[in-house]
This record gives C-alpha cells, structure tokens and sequence, in this order.
C-alpha cells in the first residue's frame, strides 16, 4: 500500500499550479511578519552580479526516472536514479563558472521532484527547495537551475522533496580551484550510501513506519512517555529480543527479513540496539541491508587503480539518509585538508567521522598492494568496502576491519579553519537558539519545538538582515545525534574551528556557530537525517526584505 503524505500531495499541487503557487507562497499575508526578501527578488540579483563570474557556461541534462541499479555480486534493485546509474554521473566545474543543468522529471505516479545543490552557496531561487524557492517540478516537466559556482570545493546534489534523498538520485558536484594550492598526482571522488530502496521497501513505506513512534512498543517496561528516548531509542535493555539484526551485515548479499515488535507493530525497517560511543549513544533509525561506496556492496567492490607513492585526492562524501560512517583506508594515514569544500589545517589522522551531508578531503600516499577503505557505519554493526590497488595481492574479505578505524579518530570538532578561510572575530549582531526537540516515541522531531510544515504560510522564520554576523547556537536536547545543515551559507564552528555547512551536534550538547549574512534569500536549516527532517526537524532562515 502507497503511503502518500500531505507533503507529497502540496508539492504535487504546485508543480501544476505554476509560479503564481510560489508568489502565494513568499508573500506574507500575516501582519505579525515583516516583509522578507524573495527568493528571486532585485536582492537576490544584486548579489548574484557580485560574484566572481568567468562568464562560461556548462550545459548538461540530468533525468529523474527509475532504473534497475547493479550493486554489485549479483545484487540489483529497482530504484530511482539520474539516468540510470547511483551515484549519479559526476560534474565537475571551475570556480567561476556557471552551470545550466535541465532537470527532466520521469518519475512515476505524477511525482514531483527537484534538485538541491548541497553545500553552495547560491543564489536563492535555484536553491532547490520547494514549495520555498520554487514550485516543484512535476512529472513530465522540465526545470533549468542556472548559477555561477564561485566557490572551490567537494559538493554534491540531490532532490529536497520528501525522503527521495535516501532512493539513487544524488551524484558529486566537484568545483575546481584554478589555483589550486595542493599537491598531488591524482584524486578519487568516494560517495557512501546506506542503502534499502528496491531491497527490504522503500524509503516512503520506511518513513510511514517510522512515524508511528514507539510509543505502543511492548519494551517489557513502563514505556518512556515524556516524548523522548534514552540512548538507543529506551532499548538498551531489550528483555531478551534478538538484536542480531540491528546492524545487517552489508556484506551479504540478500536482505535480513521483515520483524515484529511482537504486538502487530510492523518492524521492516525500525533499528533498535544500534550504539555509538562516537555518536554519544543512539546511532540511528533505520536498517540498512547494504552500505555501500560508490554505488557497489563490498563482495563487488570499487576499486581505484594506482601507483606506489603517488599522492592522492580524496574526496569523500555521505550521501546517506540515516548513517554516519567512520572512514579509514587500511596501512595508511589520512591527512585532512578541506571539510564541506572550506581548507582547514591539515591534520594527519587513522580514521575520520562523516555524519550525513558531511565531505571530507583528505590526502594519502600510497603504499604497494591492496588496501581496504572501509566504511564502519557507526553503530551498525555493518560496513561498506571499496579497495585501492597499487600492485598484486588478493582482496581482503568484505568484513575486513582495518585497526586504523580504532585508531586516532577525527571529529570537525577538532579542527581549524584555514587562515585564509576563518572569519575576522566580531561580536555578533543576531542570536538565534536552535533547540533540537522530539524522540522516537511520538517521532516527532522538531526545531524549538515546533515541526515545520513546508505548506504552512503561517510558518515563522528565523530572521536575519543583510550583514549581519549571525551566531546559531545549536541546543540538542533529546538522545540522538543530528547533522545540522544550513542551505546558501558556510559557518564556522566557534571562533576558529572548520567552516563547514553541516555539522554534527551530539545528545544533551550545544554547538555554537557563526555566519555572515551575506547571501540574500530563503533559506532552510534542517537536520540532514532524512527521516527526522521530513519529520519536522527544519526551520526557515530568511532575510527581511
């Protein structure tokens, strides 16, 4: 049975309706609400004409539409992807250019869709989120998203409507620097997934079962009321349920089967039991059958060819709906150099920690053989594999746990933004507190509160002017971790951490950072989880006009 929510029937509405739905939609009828700046107002304009444009354009088709997806060893599933293949094909500009991509949208059952450029910051009409920056392009239609990439770095692009995320439609968006200032022979663009589409359901029928809560779960206890759950979702202690399918081993090359909670509560996709010391508890929603890199599951891995000694780029992105990844490549050092496209101090490290959203560029001198980079989805119990061979040698098993991944482990929180990056200190001129509220019981999460509805006009935003210095501080009061992404800015972690667009913000802790407003528009700030943010966990950041 199709789970159709408001959501999906609102955007559906637009795309029919045309842009007159948009300019409803931007207007502020209530009184109680200053006028705010529109998306593709004369502000907008300005400061697209500011950028550092070189005036050469790239034109290129990406068509929504489903496809059978080969993940390796025998593994297919039926999914939805950018002609035919996920991840998607790469882009790859130079900064300054303008790239004009024509979404072509043949997705079935009139599904609407869009495109949103992760990471950029762009101009606010082309940021790709309806029904805030544009109606959504319906099924059969056709949309052009046309911008100047000004800024150097490791991106990626995927729909912003309902939990499409988490089906194939993403692919890397590389913006090359033309000075670039490292050193290096030759780069890989690693893309990590969790995946279930085509395999135990789908994300819409896992996001249906989720919002249940957990609230009528039989735990063999009182039950947890207050609307939130302890680390591992209040079941850290079971009362002997089986948990050996909290994390399915992505090595294996069939999905676990479909549970129950015992009272009639469907369990196919609910993850229980799934801890992380890293993550400061509950590592996750969702059960995956597979994780994988670049698109293949670990008994069919990617591979990298190269040579011993030679320095490489890599560029790693989480692409996944609902798993951080701890991230090693087996012999060797990983150095940091860039997080969210923004150069830090390069820090040399074992193993790396990537929440949703997040992309790390590191850099590794090859060693002879073959290597295993392995993907440990946090607190799973399961992991994706590709390999980097630079000479003769046999594979390593697919379960293969290099003892980098237990090694000196790297957070954003424990690095530095480049000199040339790091913004001047300045006390700043609006404070907005963004409490991360909600638990599994009601799965009700939300931002202060309060869960945003995309067809809600009355919704009220976080507002900031034009120039401001903009400090969000990031107060997480429930048991689970979010990645908190923020559309059309960099901000900086404190006073001198990373420059970053998603960070990670622990249970019961507060993160702190700072922005420029200097990009004018509508903006969403939401938890890159993609189940809590279609949940509610969103806020709108908008400018006054």
């Amino acid at each position: 049975m199709k789970s159709i929510n408001r959501r999906s029937v609102l955007l559906a509405g637009l795309g029919a309706a045309g842009t007159g739905a948009l300019t409803a939609c931007s207007s502020n009828s209530s009184s109680s609400t200053p006028a705010l700046v529109s998306p593709s107002g004369p502000q907008v304009t300005r400061a697209e004409k500011k950028r550092n444009g070189t005036g050469k354009v790239h034109r290129l088709n990406l068509t929504a539409a489903p496809a059978v997806l080969d993940l390796g060893g025998g593994t297919t599933v039926k999914s939805w992807a950018f002609s035919g293949q996920a991840p998607g094909k790469e882009i790859r500009i130079p900064a300054g250019d303008t790239l004009a991509a024509e979404l072509s949208n043949q997705l079935p059952d009139k599904t609407p869709t869009s495109l949103h450029w992760h990471g950029l910051a762009l101009r606010s009409d082309m940021d790709g989120v309806p029904p805030v920056t544009q109606t959504a392009v319906r099924a059969g239609a056709t949309f052009t998203y046309r911008f100047i990439a000004d800024a150097p770095g490791t991106y990626f692009f995927h729909p912003h409507v309902g939990v499409q995320l988490d089906r194939g439609l993403y692919a890397p968006l590389i913006v090359e620097d033309p000075k670039e200032p490292l050193s290096y022979d030759d780069e890989w663009v690693v893309v990590l997934d969790d995946w279930l589409d085509g395999a135990t359901g789908t994300p819409d029928e896992a996001f249906a079962e989720l919002r249940q809560g957990m609230g009528g779960m039989h735990t063999g206890g009182s039950g947890n009321s207050s609307g939130s759950f302890s680390s591992g979702h209040d079941m850290g202690h079971t009362g002997g349920m089986d948990m050996s399918s909290a994390g399915a081993d992505a090595a294996s090359p069939s999905p676990p089967a479909s549970g129950s909670s015992g009272d009639g509560m469907s369990m196919r996709f609910m993850l229980m039991g799934a801890e992380s010391d890293l993550l400061s508890g509950d590592a996750g929603d969702v059960k995956y059958p597979y994780h994988l890199i670049n698109g293949k599951v670990p008994t069919d891995p990617a591979v990298y060819t190269g040579k011993p000694g030679r320095r490489v780029r890599l560029r790693i992105i989480n692409a996944g709906g609902d798993t951080a990844y701890r991230v090693a490549l087996g012999g060797h050092k990983l150095t940091i150099t860039h997080t969210d496209g923004f150069p830090v101090e390069h820090q040399q490290v074992d193993a790396l920690l990537i929440g949703m959203g997040e992309r790390y560029d590191v850099l590794v001198t090859l060693d002879e053989g073959v290597f295993p980079l392995v993907a440990l989805a946090e607190g799973k119990d399961a992991s994706g594999m590709a390999l980097m061979r630079t000479g003769p040698g046999s594979a390593p098993k697919p379960t293969v746990r290099p003892k980098e991944l237990d090694g000196m482990i790297t957070t954003a929180s424990t690095l530095r933004a480049a000199d040339d990056v790091r913004l001047d200190a300045r006390k700043a001129d609006q404070v907005h507190r963004i409490e991360l509220t909600g638990g599994m019981t009601k799965y009700d999460w939300a931002i202060n509160g309060k869960r945003y509805d995309m067809g809600d006009p009355t919704a009220k935003p976080l507002l900031v002017e034009e120039g401001q210095r903009v400090r969000l501080d990031f107060v997480n009061t429930t048991d689970m971790w979010h990645p908190m992404h923020l559309h059309g800015h960099t901000y900086q972690l404190g006073t001198t951490g990373p420059r970053k667009d998603t960070t990670i913000v622990l249970p019961k802790k507060k993160v702190s950072v700072v922005f420029d407003a200097d990009n004018p528009g509508q903006w969403m700030l939401h938890c890159h989880n993609a189940y809590h943010g279609e949940a509610g966990m969103m806020a709108l950041v908008a400018y006054r006009a």
